[in-house]
């Protein structure tokens, strides 16, 4: 140990006796000193003028943290670059001795090979800790300008950077042993880097070669511990990697030094490889990874809620099979080559939780029943061909695909339209996750906690929708219609894909049944019968939650049952003036009160805005009436009100395609001081806990202009207790402020770009010129 030690020392004199060490010191200073003070300034600029010039600013909103080290700051671009350091810095370890004739001296004296590679490699690891202290001097001062910042997000990117560069430097000595030429071993270690950080894409498509390049791949290592996340798998990694390449130049100086056929050499660099291989596969199985959520706000971390949701399913496994048609939707994100994205990226946050979490998959082909959209594609050719060509192009053989035949006594996947869909088994339950068409693609973790809680509890929340008075349908797909909130398994809003079951009844037929969680009625457009009005009663009486909504021109519809609640559709149309849209398109504002129907992210941020009394979250009614509110014995809360907006009821018939209607008081129009367009009742009535939402528009709900989905999930949310859906809301980041103005911000800029490299600089000549004198 003590001749590792002396190699090491002696190594790093000759590292720091060269101009290269002191040259690639400079270098990394001047870069670390602009990127961190080119974010860092304009950021004082903006703060102090915002503040001085806004009087409703009270922080940047996000991460100062990962604004000025991790996303496109700091940490992020010095690993993108860091590629360029590394091959200067190694290219002379080995083959300096060999050119100098020194390596003969060190063979015929009495130190190992062994000792020679580790004691130049634990030099090597000395200098990247002086490069890690460089950096460290901008993330210590970043952490005195930054208010409250993310601690653990800068030590786990200080980790990676620093088993990145060892790995980089690993890899250049080993070049350096393989050619006496130092430019040679230079572009050998390029090589090595890019080659290792693009493997990872390469052959996906097959089982054993994607494992073995998803291992030795440099792509996506650093990110994790960026993102605040340090596994034992990515540390374990880094640990193999560097071993194996110590290994490996270790080798190549003893045979250096023996006269060995070439397969015995190739054998032991492939024993090597293959214990390597062996150990980071047992270090990356699942149950057998440590995980440490670094960050303040444990962003890598799926919820305490969903972690609550997981635990109650206790030991039984759970089974995941990946269902992919290779000529439906979403095949190109579920076929093989994707494994690795659907394992690590998609499962492994649950993993984490629960290790019997057992994925599979089956690749099959087939058409839905009816439709003939490959047939039109692919005209004169049977399924079987059309799968053929599809199989070409995607170069997997047709023999890994089951035909319709099979798969359909398998399994009946026509209900998910034969598109890439999840099905997870549970105790004899199943439920499906689904996928979508967008860029995200996979689902999100609310709709894992959903599928996960129905598996534990067998059942989700049951809503039904009135059908008999042509109220809006959750079947058909039109705009104005409630299939894309309710049915839509390609919408990530709809209730089908949150655990709720949706169903429909006449109420001139039957009662609304016991299981019934909730009841809608969404604009009748016939009167409703006495049966139906008298049903709607029982079941209020029996402590029902209810959703209604109204239209104008329709208010009697829903009046009539209504008026036991002490609310009334008003007469007429709420008319909203503005320059950019039609007068019965009314904006009103999101309420304190509705932000606390649910967590849900765009509801939490409406609070935080009303708290600051910034300009607040508004929702779009395509046509409205005012709602008028008795005392009834309800609990009554305006969740969408139009205070402070230029808006009044027009009384008789509104023409919204001509020109801006005049308010006529002799024609019946009235204002008020606040149009209130969506309330909730509360009532306790016995055991039960009564929830109500009336709104005086059921266009809202609808596909027109998209925008309102979350209030309707945080509605039924908010009716039952907030079971389902459920929501997963990441705390607000602390870092918002910096505690820095502009000028010592200018002053450190000045200071860390020109004066510290200055002194490094002059330090690095004032011992080099000491050292060519002696």
């Amino acid at each position: 140990m003590k001749m590792i030690f002396k190699i090491a020392r002696t190594e790093l004199r000759n590292l720091f006796y060269s101009p290269v060490a002191w040259f690639l010191s400079l270098i990394f200073l001047i870069m670390c000193a602009v990127l961190f003070t080119g974010v860092l300034e304009p950021l004082a600029k903006a703060q102090d003028m915002a503040l001085k010039n806004m009087p409703k600013f009270k922080d940047f909103g996000g991460s100062l943290t990962s604004t000025i080290f991790i996303k496109g700051g700091l940490f992020d671009t010095v690993l993108n670059n860091l590629y360029l350091f590394i091959p200067l810095l190694t290219m002379g370890v080995i083959s300096r001795e060999m050119n100098n004739g020194t390596v003969k001296l060190l063979y015929s004296s009495p130190v190992k090979v062994r000792q020679i590679v580790l004691g130049k490699y634990l030099a090597i690891m000395l200098y990247n800790v002086l490069l890690l202290l460089l950096l460290g001097i901008f993330i210590v001062s970043g952490l005195f300008n930054i208010k409250s910042p993310d601690y653990g997000l800068l030590l786990a990117g200080c980790l990676g950077f620093y088993l990145v560069i060892c790995a980089f430097t690993a890899f250049g000595m080993f070049m350096s042993s393989l050619s006496n030429y130092q430019v040679v071993s230079a572009l050998a270690t390029f090589m090595v880097i890019f080659v290792l950080s693009k493997i990872g894409g390469l052959w996906q498509k097959y089982d054993f070669v994607r494992d073995l390049t998803y291992f030795l791949s440099l792509e996506g290592r650093a990110g994790t511990f960026l993102d605040g996340l340090i596994t034992t798998r990515d540390v374990s990694y880094f640990i193999l990697i560097v071993g194996m390449f110590i290994a490996f130049t270790i080798l190549k100086l003893k045979f250096s030094r023996m006269l060995l056929p070439w397969y015995k050499k190739a054998a032991a660099y492939t024993a090597v490889f293959m214990i390597v291989l062996a150990l980071g596969y047992l270090t990356s199985r699942p149950g057998y990874v440590g995980y440490w959520d670094t960050t303040a706000r444990k962003l890598n971390t799926i919820h305490p809620r969903t972690q609550q949701v997981m635990a109650s399913l206790g030991d039984e496994p759970v089974e995941v099979t990946l269902y992919t048609n290779l000529i439906g939707g979403g095949a190109g994100r579920a076929l093989p080559e994707n494994r690795q994205e659907y394992v690590w990226k998609v499962w492994d946050p649950y993993v984490r939780f629960k290790p019997d979490i057992n994925l599979k998959y089956v690749l099959y082909y087939d058409q839905k029943d009816g439709d003939s959209t490959q047939y039109k594609r692919y005209p004169g050719k049977s399924l079987k061909e059309i799968a053929e060509q599809a199989s070409e192009l995607s170069g997997y053989p047709m023999n890994k695909f089951m035909p319709p035949s099979a798969i359909r006594k398998m399994m009946d996947l026509q209900p998910e339209d034969l598109r890439a869909v999840m099905q997870l088994k549970y105790k004899g339950r199943t439920v499906f996750l689904r996928t979508y068409d967008d860029p995200i693609f996979w689902p999100n973790e609310e709709h894992f906690a959903a599928a996960f809680k129905w598996l534990a509890e067998g059942k989700g929340p049951k809503i039904y929708f009135t059908s008999a008075d042509l109220e809006r349908s959750i079947y058909k797909k039109g705009e104005r219609e409630y299939y894309h909130l309710t049915l839509g398994k390609l919408s990530r809003n709809a209730l089908i894909n949150h655990g709720y079951m949706i169903d429909t009844l006449s109420l001139d037929e039957q009662e609304v049944p016991a299981d019934a969680d909730a009841l809608v009625v969404a604009d009748p457009k016939t009167e409703l019968s006495a049966l139906s009005q008298s049903r709607i009663s029982h079941y209020l009486q029996r402590g029902g939650n209810m959703v209604f909504a109204g239209e104008p021109g329709k208010q009697e519809m829903l009046n009539p049952v209504l008026k036991p609640l002490g609310v009334q559709l008003g007469k007429g149309t709420v008319v909203e003036i503005t320059k950019d849209e039609m007068p019965h398109m009314v904006v009103p504002y999101i309420t304190w009160p509705a932000t606390d129907l649910a967590d849900d992210g765009r509801l939490l941020a409406q609070k935080v805005k009303l708290a600051r009394q910034l300009d607040t979250l508004r929702a779009l009614h395509p046509g409205v009436v005012n709602l008028e509110i008795a005392d009834s014995g309800f609990s009554v809360k305006h969740l969408l009100v139009t205070k402070d907006r230029n808006a009044w009821v027009k009384a008789g018939k509104l023409v919204t395609d001509s020109a801006t209607p005049v308010f006529s008081a002799q024609e019946g129009d009235y204002t008020i001081d606040s149009v209130s367009t969506l309330i909730s009742l509360n009532r306790k009535l016995g055991t039960k806990d009564q929830r109500i939402i009336i709104a005086g528009d059921a266009d809202f709900l609808s596909r027109i202009r998209g925008q309102n989905g979350f209030l309707w999930n945080a509605f039924n949310g908010w009716m039952n207790h907030n079971s389902f859906p459920i929501y997963v809301p990441r705390k607000e980041p602390l870092d918002v402020l910096l505690t820095i103005g502009p000028k010592p911000a200018k002053l450190m800029q000045v200071i860390y770009v020109w004066i510290l490299p200055g002194l490094l600089l002059l330090t690095g000549i004032i011992l080099l010129v000491r050292r060519k004198r002696k």
